[in-house]
């Protein structure tokens, strides 16, 4: 990545191997997660992927074995193998979840601060 790419990210991404599938309506897609942040998440492009991008998807990571995270999310960007997703609505225990993970991924509490900040913009 490039120092002019860093510059503009607003979002830390942490690198998070989860079992992670995809939802549209009644369509299912496992996929594999690269990283996450607090605004979405990077996927590698299931087979057979055939989403809708003019609508919202369901997002669930699984954490461990009672722990998921649960967000709303659209279709950012899609580059040969990967789909970026934006996320538009987590619920609160999701985000708790989703913060601690990137906190401890992070290693710095300015860093997630700053990150935190950056929601609100």
């Amino acid at each position: 990545m490039s120092n002019s790419t860093d510059e503009r990210r607003r979002f830390h991404r942490v690198a998070f191997d989860a079992s992670t599938e995809i939802s549209q309506g009644e369509r299912r897609w496992p996929v594999e997660l690269q990283d996450l942040s607090l605004h979405g998440l990077l996927v590698e492009r299931p087979e057979g992927w055939d989403g809708d991008p003019e609508q919202p998807f369901e997002v669930c990571i699984h954490l461990a074995q009672d722990v998921e995270l649960n967000m709303q999310a659209t279709l950012a960007r899609s580059q040969g193998q990967l789909l970026g997703f934006a996320c538009q609505h987590i619920d609160l225990d999701s985000i708790s979840h989703l913060r601690r993970l990137v906190e401890l991924n992070l290693g710095d509490e300015a860093l997630l601060e700053r990150d935190l900040a950056a929601l609100g913009n």
